[in-house]
């Protein structure tokens, strides 16, 4: 018995670190790759976002939102060479890491996939995959997250990959 106890230990743990990794994997790929934007927000700038005191009621909500994320990581290109392709991989290394996909979004222009990975009903993380024409982004939110609080975080924090995540909100309820 404890040994399976001890092996649901470390493959829980083992899952959550390699989720982690899925964008961490695409921002080591392309560092030197300037056609690539890359973003990392540490929990420390979140932290410090919680810590400060807003005046204006955005700017409170906007600290109330960031108090409970630990970090956020995009990467993102307008000049992909082979956007399908790249989108395709990302996809697949999403699923592989056992998210959950919440939501799918395919027109001409462009396919977006919204993944989740939740524990004990909290969602902890949040992975967003875009590809189009000559495109690609993949962001990932952590820590403690609230779907109908990350439309009004994406609409705040003004970073264009996250306007996938603008109404969210209306295709949870």
């Amino acid at each position: 018995m404890k040994k399976i106890v001890l092996t649901i230990m470390i493959l829980s743990i083992a899952g959550a670190a390699f989720s982690q990794q899925v964008v961490s994997k695409y921002m080591d790929k392309y560092e030197n790759d300037e056609t690539f934007t890359k973003v990392s927000v540490s929990s420390k700038m979140f932290s410090l976002f919680a810590e400060m005191e807003g005046s204006e009621e955005d700017e409170q909500l906007f600290y109330d939102i960031t108090s409970k994320l630990k970090g956020m990581k995009v990467i993102a290109s307008e000049k992909v060479s082979a956007p399908k392709a790249l989108y395709d991989g990302a996809v697949s290394d999403v699923e592989k890491a056992g998210f959950e996909e919440l939501m799918t979004v395919k027109d001409a222009e462009e396919n977006v996939k919204i993944s989740i990975r939740e524990k004990g009903g909290v969602i902890e993380e949040l992975i967003l995959v875009a590809g189009g024409k000559e495109k690609f982004a993949m962001v990932s939110l952590y820590g403690e997250i609230d779907l109908k609080q990350i439309s009004k975080l994406a609409s705040l924090m003004r970073v264009n990959q996250l306007k996938y995540l603008e109404n969210i909100d209306k295709a949870i309820d």
